[in-house]
């Protein structure tokens, strides 16, 4: 069987990490077996789905390395919907019914009230055809309920393992409104029938929805003739640092934003793919590399702690470890060559950090010299001048200021890099020295902008 798995976004906002775990869990999935990755654009509600929406998801997948094989969209499928769900209606499947959401919400409260599931009591299907014209003849439209078969539905989930639930302690679910709108589950369950998914990866918080969809994905099979349910994988959610749900915070962890704070795609899927698991958070370059090692046996059950410092210092690990050349296209950009890169690559949190270096190694910068090491630098501009600008150089200089002053250590090192960089710590400063060159690290040694 070829593993084809989907994600299915709807074009009505932003992608942000929750999003992502979803659609990374389901291409590392078809990428280990070889399978297919289907994006599919949930966009049913036409009043809320927008283009600058669906491109923006699609940007954003691309961005993270997240290629799809395949691609749908809902609204270009009402005519098959339409027609399952006139099949459903004509076998007593799907059924109106006319209760307000007010009505609704006052069953529900008597139903607490008296110690009762506030289960929906079915009272549509009282109705004699005339009462149902009477409510029509009102201004009522119907809403259309599956009717659920009251029975155990079991399924062997590939995170949670064996589950069960009672579909008579669920309300039958409204799967068409009032104006006529498909809700969720039958256009998504005809889709999977129909691309032949077979595995449905998704957050736990689908589970209880599980059992009620399997009914769903039942009658529609029986209709078609052919299909099968798909195998359910329903991994934990993303929770804050401090244990706290991330849904107050979703937008500021959209993925556009964290491009924009410069966060590298490779940073995002690398710690989206462990955490929750039993392997260590560690950078990777490839989506290949993070397939190789994917399975449902190493996901936990517990909820996976996202961290944005964590984030932030994987993003610095995995720009140490990039070549030059396979950023090269973007430090073209910012001005930055290959010398530049392979000094202070090492030293930067953001890509864009490197441009902070590159001008401090080739534009004027006022130096920082601390009053009581005024006469040290100025020793050490003069001494500047008569060494080689290079690696060797700089031992030199620091050789002959260490014999001539008796100093040492930070004492010795410090006012040096803070008078040729302006900044207390970053790259070695042999390699630095070598690139700002002894004329202009002199001129700054003397106190002077150069």
């Amino acid at each position: 069987m070829t593993v084809h798995v989907r994600f299915a976004p709807s074009p009505t906002g932003k992608l942000h990490v929750g999003n992502i775990r979803a659609a990374l869990f389901n291409a590392l999935l078809a990428r280990a077996h070889g399978g297919v990755f289907l994006l599919r654009s949930d966009d049913t509600d036409q009043a809320r789905s927008t283009k600058a929406f669906e491109d923006g998801i699609q940007n954003d997948l691309k961005w993270l390395g997240l290629e799809w094989d395949d691609f749908a969209r809902q609204s270009e499928r009402f005519s098959v919907y339409e027609d399952v769900a006139g099949h459903l209606k004509e076998q007593g499947l799907l059924y109106p019914c006319y209760e307000t959401a007010d009505e609704l919400d006052r069953k529900r409260k008597l139903q607490r009230a008296r110690g009762l599931p506030p289960v929906y009591d079915r009272a549509a299907l009282e109705l004699s055809e005339q009462e149902k014209a009477d409510l029509e003849a009102e201004g009522r439209q119907p809403h259309w309920r599956f009717k659920l078969k009251r029975a155990e539905v079991r399924w062997d989930d590939m995170i949670r393992g064996e589950q069960a639930f009672d579909t008579g302690t669920m309300s039958d679910p409204v799967l068409i409104r009032e104006d006529g709108a498909f809700l969720y589950t039958l256009p998504s369950c005809i889709d999977d029938v129909d691309f032949g998914i077979t595995h449905v990866v998704r957050g736990e918080d689908h589970v209880t929805n599980t059992a009620a969809q399997i009914e769903v994905f039942q009658a529609i099979i029986d209709y078609r003739g052919d299909g099968k349910i798909p195998t359910f994988a329903h991994h934990s959610l993303l929770v804050g640092k401090d244990g706290e749900g991330l849904s107050k915070r979703l937008g500021s962890l959209a993925i556009e934003n964290m491009r924009e704070e410069g966060i590298e795609p490779q940073a995002i899927t690398s710690l989206l793919a462990r955490l929750g698991t039993s392997q260590p958070v560690e950078p990777v370059l490839a989506i290949e590399e993070l397939a190789k090692g994917f399975s449902f046996d190493i996901l936990g059950r517990a909820p996976a702690r996202f961290d944005m410092e964590e984030l932030k210092l994987l993003n610095a690990k995995i720009l140490h470890e990039m070549p030059y050349s396979a950023l090269e296209s973007r430090l073209v950009e910012l001005g930055v060559s290959e010398d530049v890169w392979n000094v202070v690559h090492g030293n930067i949190e953001r890509l864009e950090d490197a441009a902070d270096w590159r001008d401090i190694i080739q534009r004027a910068i006022l130096p920082v010299i601390d009053d009581e090491d005024r006469e040290f630098c100025r020793t050490a501009a003069e001494k500047a001048l008569t060494v080689s600008a290079d690696g060797e150089g700089w031992s030199v200089l620091t050789k002959a200021l260490k014999e001539e002053t008796g100093r040492k250590g930070k004492g010795l090192f410090m006012p040096l890099r803070k008078a040729l960089t302006g900044k207390p710590n970053g790259p070695e400063m042999p390699d630095l020295f070598a690139l700002i060159g002894k004329e202009k690290a002199a001129a700054r040694l003397r106190g002077e902008r150069a």
